[in-house]
């Protein structure tokens, strides 16, 4: 739903702009294409986006349409012509560092070569104007129709991320407490979905902080942008102590089975508190944590101060536990108060 909506509103104002560049260009008697082609491709993720890439395609495209009259009063219209033009266009776009608007330069100097006969310097001003048009019109939709908002799918993003870092965190514990030789091939593409995720999830923080200097009401929430910055840092840090989990070897553990079952009850714990943030109860927490640390000190008095100078040859014992009570103490400086009313700002 997340997905359609953020891609359904990008196609509604993109037919927007479409039709009032064509009806404004029809107004002014000029032909609308040159200006649909800059408004749907001015049509970005945020207006900051817009108006920043705007200001780029509007000389990148008066340099394709220079190059389109300057190969057409010496070529006419032919194949010599296409060629050139589009890579003169390209070339000199590259040197300017105009990339963002390489290609609505280029698309509109091949195309001023099919359509220019006569009049060729009015034919360029046209050109100009046409493009401001699509420029403004689809900037002007961006910023007023549908305006970019990502908090809540910013809310909601890391709310799955913690909601499935549970579920993983449950599932790896479980193989590794209860069937050592298991593929683990599904966790570690776990884990890889959760940075795909992550990643996603700083695009939209990075969209929401570029709105921050249009829009009033994104500048009175920059306490939550910061607040999901940590959370998602706090995410990216699990992230890591998740993956470390899969490598470590795993035969012939020594934990007992009473021992294996208070491991396997804090993690179930730690992952309801992951997947449902709402409900976590830092005293409870704490006695989960304290649990596993005294097991962490009783499989560490075998420690030689020799093992020691080489942490590779720890036991895994040892190292599993160590990493849980990491886990353990990110997931608490995670659920701090404003990160569990955020996380019910998102549940509704």
């Amino acid at each position: 739903m997340r997905s359609f909506h953020f891609n359904g509103s990008r196609i509604v104002k993109t037919g927007i702009a479409i039709f009032l560049t064509a009806i404004i260009c029809e107004w002014f008697g000029w032909p609308p294409v040159f200006a649909v082609i800059t408004a749907i491709v001015t049509i970005e993720p945020t207006v900051s986006d817009s108006i920043k890439k705007g200001l780029v395609r509007f000389p990148a495209s008066a340099i394709g349409s220079a190059f389109a009259v300057l190969f057409i009063t010496l070529f006419g219209n032919s194949p010599i012509t296409y060629t050139l033009a589009a890579v003169a266009t390209i070339l000199a776009c590259y040197k300017l560092n105009l990339h963002a608007g390489l290609l609505v330069a280029t698309l509109t100097s091949v195309a001023m070569v099919e359509v220019i006969h006569e009049h060729i310097l009015i034919s360029f001003f046209i050109r100009l104007g046409t493009t401001t048009i699509g420029l403004l019109v689809s900037t002007a939709v961006n910023m007023l129709v549908f305006p970019p908002n990502y908090r809540k799918d910013i809310l909601r993003s890391i709310q799955s991320i913690g909601e499935r870092a549970g579920n993983m965190l449950e599932q790896t514990f479980q193989t590794i407490l209860f069937v050592s030789d298991a593929n683990r091939q599904k966790e570690q593409l776990i884990v890889k979905e959760l940075v795909t995720e992550i990643r996603k999830t700083e695009k939209l923080i990075h969209f929401q902080r570029d709105e921050s200097s249009l829009y009033p009401w994104v500048r009175e929430r920059e306490a939550e942008l910061q607040m999901a910055e940590k959370q998602l840092l706090f995410l990216h840090n699990l992230e890591f102590h998740l993956d470390a989990l899969l490598y470590i070897p795993l035969h012939k553990l020594t934990w007992t089975t009473a021992e294996r079952e208070v491991i396997m009850h804090a993690v179930t714990e730690l992952a309801n508190d992951l997947k449902h943030s709402i409900d976590y109860d830092h005293e409870k927490h704490q006695c989960q944590l304290k649990n596993i640390t005294n097991l962490f000190w009783d499989n560490s008095k075998g420690i030689t101060a020799s093992d020691a100078m080489r942490p590779t040859e720890f036991p895994p014992e040892f190292t599993i536990l160590y990493e849980l009570i990491t886990i353990y103490d990110l997931v608490d400086k995670f659920f701090d108060p404003g990160s569990v009313k955020a996380a019910r700002e998102a549940e509704k």
